[in-house]
C-alpha cells in the first residue's frame, strides 16, 4: 500500500533536459505524427517557432524523471511491479520546441485508496530555462493491491 502521508510532497527539481531536434523527430515518428512542424525546422519557423515543435505527449519524456523520484522514494511505498498507468493529462502554456532546456518539479497531488488499490496523482510542473511555465503533466498511477494467498 502506498503511504498516504506522501500527499502534498514536493520533490526536488530534476536536472535540466535539453530538448533535441532528433528526439522530437523520433518521438513524432513513434506516435505516427506526420505534421511538418514536428519534422521540418523550416516549416516550424514559418509557423512562428524557433525549431521543430514536439508532439503534445512529448512532455512524458521530461515527466519521466520526476516519476523516477517517486518510484525511488522508499517512504512512498510504490511497488513499480504493481503499477498500472491510469490516466495522463497535459496543461500547456506553450508548446515544447527543440532547443528548450526544461526542468520539472513533482508534487504528489493525491493519494487515495480504492478497493485495496492505491491511486497516486502526480503533477509535474515543467518550466523553461527562464523559469517560465511550459506544461503541467498530470499522471494517475494505480498501484494494484497485493494478492492475498489463502
Amino acid at each position: 500500500m502506498v503511504n498516504p502521508e506522501i500527499q502534498g510532497r514536493v520533490y526536488p527539481s530534476t536536472a535540466p533536459y535539453l530538448v533535441g531536434r532528433e528526439k522530437v523527430r523520433e518521438f513524432a515518428r513513434a506516435v505516427h505524427s506526420a505534421s511538418p512542424l514536428h519534422h521540418d525546422p523550416e516549416a516550424a519557423r514559418v509557423a512562428g517557432y524557433t525549431d521543430v515543435v514536439a508532439p503534445p505527449t512529448f512532455a512524458v519524456v521530461v515527466q519521466e524523471g520526476t516519476l523516477a523520484q517517486l518510484l525511488a522514494d522508499d517512504e512512498a511505498g510504490v511497488d513499480f511491479s504493481r503499477v498500472v498507468h491510469g490516466d495522463q493529462r497535459f496543461s500547456y502554456s506553450r508548446p515544447i520546441v527543440a532547443g528548450d532546456e526544461l526542468t520539472a518539479t513533482l508534487t504528489i497531488a493525491a493519494v487515495k485508496q480504492l478497493g485495496g488499490h492505491s491511486m497516486v496523482t502526480a503533477s509535474s510542473d515543467v518550466v523553461d530555462a527562464d523559469g517560465a511555465h511550459v506544461v503541467t503533466a498530470i499522471s494517475t498511477l494505480v498501484v494494484r493491491a497485493e494478492e492475498e494467498h489463502a
